[in-house]
């Protein structure tokens, strides 16, 4: 997304720990650990309240009780790699919550299409009354 660059993460809000990962690698994996946890105290992102709960919605189970946002990234052999995957996706969630959505204006059914609605139900029903059993009074 272009509109993770506008949206600098401050290096406070940010904590990284690096974790043995699965995946690719080979032995490598059982040795080095390489897979980056990122934490991100949301409440040191000066978000507006509007941004913060569409935030909150994108993330979902990745913000915990605390506020924090957990992202893991493990899919790259080296640290550097995941860590520059795991603050880019961060970035991208951060930039995603600040784009609102637009509001839907409501429509009016005109009038036209009113009356050919009750003019097809009349004609359906016409079809069926035809179809029905004659009545002998």
């Amino acid at each position: 997304m272009s509109n993770s660059e506008s949206w600098a993460i401050p290096e406070e809000a940010l904590k990284e720990s690096f974790i043995a990962a699965s995946g690719p690698g080979g032995q490598n994996v059982n040795k080095v650990a390489t897979a980056v946890q990122l934490r991100c105290s949301v409440f040191k992102l000066g978000l507006s309240p509007l941004v913060y709960a569409r935030l909150k919605e994108l993330a979902g189970s990745r913000m915990n009780s605390e506020g924090e946002i957990i992202i893991t990234a493990r899919t790259y052999r080296t640290q550097e790699a995941n860590r520059e995957d795991a603050r880019a996706r961060l970035a991208d969630l951060v930039a995603r919550a600040h784009i609102r959505k637009a509001k839907r204006i409501k429509t009016k059914v005109s009038r036209a299409a009113k009356a050919r609605r009750v003019e097809a139900k009349s004609q359906r029903g016409a079809v069926k009354q035809m179809r029905a059993k004659p009545r002998l009074d």
